[in-house]
């Protein structure tokens, strides 16, 4: 808005508009990084930050990081080489700009990233970007600043209220933090000690995502099946019990979770599959490897007899559910013999999906350390013969849907006019032609085609 013009004896020119603040955001990595981002953006919307996607117009920048793989970590220090440039050319034109590195490489790296990017102004951890506002105002006196600690306060109560969500599903976090210890994972140090949401919190966000348009939701957590908040009258909740609460919302018509142990899957939570019609036919549960030399030198405490055994219980429940997972090769000291074992477990489980990767050391991780780490060429050799198995489950399930009516909740519009993108059941992208009037609702679709990674499909008539 302009200033008032101020009426003097002689005519001057209206103070020009000051141009509002904006922030450009990039995310890497997994769901909870894209909740913690739109809860930054959120955190800086109240302090008067409009979000841009032209990181060259941006007043501030935050790089939202991911520390579980090296390539992501070395992503993070690329895209900081011409970060560093634009604020240079921005500062020539007399515009400063604020650069921020927050999640889990701000938390694993953050003396490092100081050390190394003079350019950065700000290193935020995942439990201390809610005082992001208040951190952009701090550096114009203090200079650089590293907030890695891990606050008393509960960040998620100090956040702002959410008013809206920018689709019709949206991300929920729920739980945080890991007490496994894996050995080849960063999360129990970049974001502590597993930590679960008063239910009243997360009944009440969820609410408010709902009267906001949502429709589905997904809770998040690094161990989400390990949820144990507690309620208004101060007793544990599981993951189950929160699921049933949230299903009591009216106008929430879909619930998934995400990422589920294998240790941590009770029978409530199996049963609520069969039981609650708002829970989706469709479970991310990792196994990592096929090998129980291996999954002990990981600490996953699961033998593969284990796993195999949990898939039949839940199958047993619900014959309609599918499943995905995480795979990794090429863990230290992993052998060929070892490495078939995985390939044996996914014919055995037929997963509809899955994340695989080549085993990447994380500085401060035991893996790190030990002997038999495998050449890299062995592992990206592995990876290749393990995604072209994975690529034919996931072709096969696909082309298993052709000729089914699924409800698709429809989210955006398609590659062409006159066509909307969806959501199976099953987490499939849909692609119809129907009204962009469809966004937002629920419609039952007949799958015609079958692609890789999306299904087509036409709109069953009312």
């Amino acid at each position: 808005m302009s200033a008032p013009r101020v009426e003097l004896s002689t005519e001057v020119e209206p103070a020009a508009a000051t141009a509002p603040k904006t922030v450009f955001i990039k995310t890497f990595g997994c769901q909870m990084n894209v909740y913690d981002s739109e809860r930054m953006a959120e955190a800086l919307a109240a302090d008067g930050y409009a979000q841009t996607a032209a990181i060259e117009e941006a007043d501030v920048v935050v790089l939202n990081t991911c520390h579980i793989r090296e390539r992501a970590v070395d992503k993070v220090y690329s895209d900081l080489g011409r970060i560093r440039d634009i604020k240079q050319q921005r500062l020539a034109d007399g515009k400063p700009t604020t650069v921020t590195i927050a999640g889990c490489v701000a938390q694993a790296e953050g003396a490092e990233i100081a050390r190394r990017v003079g350019a950065v102004d700000i290193v935020v951890g995942p439990q201390s970007y809610h005082q992001l506002p208040s951190l952009i105002a701090r550096t114009r006196t203090e200079g650089q600043i590293i907030a890695t600690d891990f606050p008393d306060e509960d960040k998620f109560a100090a956040l702002p209220v959410r008013k809206r969500a920018a689709n019709t599903a949206a991300y929920l976090t729920v739980q945080e933090g890991c007490d496994k210890f894996c050995t080849f994972c960063v999360v129990p140090y970049t974001r502590g000690a597993e930590f679960s949401r008063p239910v009243a919190q997360i009944l009440d966000e969820a609410r408010r995502l709902v009267a906001s348009g949502v429709r589905e939701l997904t809770l998040l957590g690094q161990n989400v099946n390990a949820f144990h908040g507690v309620d208004a009258n101060g007793r544990e909740v599981s993951l189950a019990g929160l699921l049933k609460a949230l299903a009591l919302i009216p106008e929430l018509e879909r619930l998934r979770y995400t990422t589920s142990h294998p240790r941590d899957m009770r029978d409530d939570l199996i049963e609520l599959h069969a039981s609650e019609p708002k829970m989706m036919p469709y479970l991310h549960l990792p196994f990592q490897a096929g090998s129980d030399r291996i999954l002990a030198a990981m600490n996953r405490k699961h033998t593969a007899a284990d796993y195999l055994a949990l898939v039949a219980r839940i199958r047993a429940v619900n014959p309609a559910l599918a499943l995905s997972t995480d795979i990794i090769v090429g863990f230290p000291g992993e052998s060929e013999a070892e490495f078939e074992a995985t390939l044996d477990m996914v014919r055995m489980v037929q997963f509809a999906q899955a994340y695989s990767f080549k085993y990447s050391a994380r500085p401060g991780t035991p893996a790190a350390t030990m002997d038999g780490q495998l050449p890299e060429a062995v592992k990206t050799e592995r990876l290749h013969r393990l995604q072209a198995l994975l690529a034919e489950e996931s072709t096969r399930f696909n082309a298993g849907c052709i000729g089914k009516i699924f409800p698709v909740l429809f989210e955006k519009p398609g590659r062409r006019a006159g066509q909307l993108i969806g959501r199976s059941p099953y987490l499939q992208s849909v692609y119809a032609d129907v009204s962009a009037s469809a966004i937002g609702l629920i419609l039952p679709v007949q799958i015609s085609g079958a692609g890789p990674n999306s299904l087509a499909g036409v709109v069953c008539a009312a």
